[in-house]
């Protein structure tokens, strides 16, 4: 599986941004997908996950209600639309996949979890 992030740029606080992740591969729609970010000099921390079928979506709390992830798996496309940015939320956007099991809910919160990694996208959000 290949995986490329892209539709990061720069935006005002309080403005929106669509992240896309495009996979390769036939058994994409098989496996969960995370987005994760990383700002500098901090961890890569969770941001949001979906199941293989696009019906179970989780998200860490300080997006919870601002940002919203989907997939069509017909096109091999997953994305994060970002709404009410803040500053905060500035940092290298990162898609992944969990191939290590199929048709599952969710792979959880941790970077480890997750085998396969776009070269991610950076989202840079002005006060």
């Amino acid at each position: 599986v290949q995986l490329q992030a892209s539709g990061g740029g720069l935006v005002q606080a309080g403005g929106s941004l669509r992240l896309s992740c495009a996979a390769s591969g036939r058994t994409f729609s098989s496996y969960t997908v995370g987005w994760f970010r990383q700002a500098p000099g901090k961890e890569r921390e969770f941001v949001a996950d979906i199941s293989w079928s696009g019906k179970s979506t989780y998200y860490a709390d300080s997006v919870k209600g601002r940002f919203t992830i989907s997939r069509d798996n017909a096109k091999n496309m997953v994305y994060l639309q970002m709404n009410s940015l803040k500053a905060e939320d500035t940092a290298v956007y990162y898609c992944a996949a969990d191939t290590k099991i199929y048709y599952g809910e969710s792979s959880g919160s941790r970077p480890y979890a997750y085998d396969y990694w776009g070269q991610g996208t950076q989202v840079t959000v002005s006060s």
